[in-house]
């Protein structure tokens, strides 16, 4: 029963955001220039630019997919998509309040700085070591049909139309794609939550191993980077080091189910192992150093325990009904396509 309630309550806390991140990928998929984003986030060295751009915007692991998936079909690189998949949940403008309300300025400070690095240091990988990009396939809009007599002049189309298109793409063809793997994610979250002790990550307190258990516990976790501060505040008050509670904070919101398998289904298996990579060696290094400055410097923080935010309200519980309208709607046509 509990592993039900959590699942959930899971999705409730989820739905509002992964509907706004559908509509912002429908947007940038209709609206902004394809040439824009090819140019802005299809170069090298746009893995900086999309780890900037990523940082402040206040999209959490659930948002964050279907825009990533937008911009990638826009024309982003694999390179650039995967620096924005990792500094876009790993923070943003709300958690930095957050951090800084609850754990202080230094927190506040490194956090951002840790999630750029380590979104860079994915993108770079992904350059290097990637599998080499594939053409992008030709459009598919319909062709314009010619005439022995007179060429057909090209229909405009009407902001409506396009506004309509937004809709149909984000909540239509985004979502088929990544519904399944989003309620495995779900699942797998609840399965953390119900299972694993609250205690579980403090007996081991601090280094590297304990660095690595909380890798571990945080893969599978479904949680923004707002919900995880007051979550590593309890880890903090439990006797984790700041380092350790820094891991937290950067794999949690980076590295879930549904985000990992977008990743291998939009850029490729050998992009999913560098993703992986890249942000376990950059978090761990990140807590390391952490750990080290405290230390060295004598810093301290003073915690103020806070709670997350209640996400069972009348706008969360809506949020929910409209996404499991949506996804009833689309596992039907699935069905009924197979059926026929």
């Amino acid at each position: 029963m509990d592993l039900i309630n959590n699942f959930i309550a899971l999705f409730v806390e989820s739905a509002p955001f992964l509907l706004v991140g559908m509509l912002i990928a429908g947007v940038i998929h209709q609206l902004v220039p394809k040439k824009w984003i090819e140019s802005t986030l299809g170069k090298r060295n746009s893995v900086v630019t999309a780890a900037l751009i990523g940082a402040p915007l206040p999209l959490c692991s659930c948002s964050v997919i279907p825009v990533a998936m937008g911009i990638r079909r826009s024309g982003a690189s694999k390179a650039s998509t995967a620096s924005f998949l990792v500094s876009t949940p790993e923070t943003g403008v709300d958690s930095i309040g957050v951090t800084y309300a609850l754990m202080g300025p230094i927190m506040a400070i490194a956090r951002p700085i840790a999630a750029i690095i380590s979104a860079i240091v994915a993108g770079s990988l992904i350059t290097v070591f990637g599998s080499v990009e594939r053409p992008k396939p030709a459009s598919e809009e319909a062709p314009v049909q010619k005439s022995c007599c007179h060429k057909s002049a090209p229909k405009a189309v009407s902001l409506f139309d396009k506004v309509k298109a937004s809709f149909v793409f984000g909540y239509g063809q985004l979502l088929r794609d990544f519904m399944v793997w989003f309620l495995i994610g779900i699942f797998f979250a609840a399965l953390v939550t119900t299972f694993v002790p609250e205690d579980f990550l403090t007996q081991y307190g601090q280094g590297v191993f304990a660095m690595l258990v909380i890798v571990l516990i945080s893969v599978p976790m479904y949680i923004c980077a707002t919900a995880s501060t007051p979550l590593a505040v309890g880890l903090l008050l439990s006797g984790i080091t700041p380092g350790a509670a820094l891991v937290f904070m950067l794999t949690g919101p980076a590295t879930n189910i549904a985000t990992l398998m977008v990743i291998k289904n939009e850029l490729g298996k050998r992009e999913l192992v560098i993703y992986l990579i890249a942000i376990v060696v950059s978090a761990v290094g990140s807590g390391l150093l952490l750990d080290y400055l405290f230390d060295t410097f004598q810093w301290e923080m003073q915690l103020v325990h806070g709670d997350h935010s209640d996400m069972m309200g009348f706008f969360y519980q809506a949020s929910a009904i409209v996404l499991a309208g949506l996804i009833a709607f689309q596992l039907q046509k699935r069905f009924l396509k197979i059926m026929v």
